[in-house]
């Protein structure tokens, strides 16, 4: 039986057990807030560190969140209980880049990126950007870090490295022109998270989100044994970057199984878009998506099709 990378819970190489790899998301859930069925519905999210469970709490979702890190899962608790955020894998790596930009490219220190992140026009922010921030000095670091060869795909695990595209460091560079081009920095707080490492200024802590019911197991267990038909809309982050087509094909039959005719399924993937474009991904805020589908599932009734932005 085909089984997901993330059940080790490590990102990066070694050994040892299950880490706390996100200690926030980034993954915008104003997507979710979109394209799902109105409020009272039953959805099923990843938990990870807990930020999107809480939002669809407190839009007035039944929400479902499920981890297969038990590590992880146990954080998510103790924040959708009020807890404190805490640095995971993926929060210690952008620190690491921020403090080396930091140290080599000025516009990069906190002072002046913090100025450009208060910034509320995009047409500003673009012209900015591409002026100031977007450097020959930032792209031959982002190219030595990464590249294939490069530092990050040297530190995670083989399952993961093959996920990130071939010239990410391009790649990157585009998403962020893109979502800087797009979305009003200062009110972007996927954005701060991933360029500052801090939430914007002014951002309340979220309340308590008691009433979502909390899973440790595989994504694709728990939708398996889900009676047919018993969620309304589900979103599934990144969970096929690392696994092997095998995972992807029980995914695909579980989710079908799990989500009503008429649901909607919303998936992540840092892959690059082929064929349809990134879909939702421009619209999410957190500029770090490839590709963000919303699909509405057929059922007997008909095929899937896909819910356009």
């Amino acid at each position: 039986m085909s089984a997901t990378p993330w059940a080790h819970g490590r990102l990066l190489g070694g050994f040892g057990g299950p880490r706390l790899l996100f200690g926030r998301m980034y993954e915008d859930w104003g997507v979710e807030l979109a394209v799902f069925p109105p409020p009272g519905a039953r959805v099923l999210c990843i938990a990870s560190a807990g930020d999107t469970a809480a939002a669809l709490d407190r839009a007035g979702y039944e929400v479902t969140a499920v981890d297969v890190n038990a590590v992880q899962l146990a954080y998510a608790r103790e924040r959708l209980a009020g807890g404190p955020v805490r640095e995971g894998t993926a929060e210690a790596v952008m620190r690491l880049g921020r403090g080396a930009a930091a140290r080599l490219l000025p516009a990069w220190r906190q002072q002046p990126l913090r100025a450009f992140m208060s910034l509320d026009d995009p047409v500003e922010q673009a012209r900015r950007w591409q002026q100031e921030l977007d450097t020959p000095g930032l792209r031959r670091l982002m190219r030595i870090a990464l590249r294939p060869g490069g530092a990050l795909a040297a530190a995670l695990r083989p399952s993961f490295a093959g996920v990130v595209p071939a010239r990410f460091d391009e790649v990157l560079r585009r998403r962020l022109e893109r979502t800087v081009s797009r979305h009003p920095n200062a009110r972007n707080e996927w954005l701060w998270r991933l360029l500052t490492g801090v939430q914007p200024p002014g951002t309340c802590a979220w309340p308590p989100a008691p009433g979502v019911r909390l899973v440790h197991a595989d994504v694709v267990h728990t939708l398996e044994r889900t009676p047919r038909g018993g969620y309304d809309a589900v979103t599934l982050s990144n969970v096929l970057d690392g696994p092997d087509p095998g995972f992807a094909r029980r995914l695909r039959a579980a989710v079908r199984h799990a989500v009503r005719p008429g649901g909607v399924v919303v998936l992540r993937s840092a892959r690059e878009p082929a064929g349809h474009g990134p879909g939702w991904a421009a619209q999410d805020r957190s500029a770090l998506w490839g590709v963000v589908r919303a699909v509405r599932v057929g059922g007997a009734a008909g095929p899937d099709q896909r819910i356009e932005p």
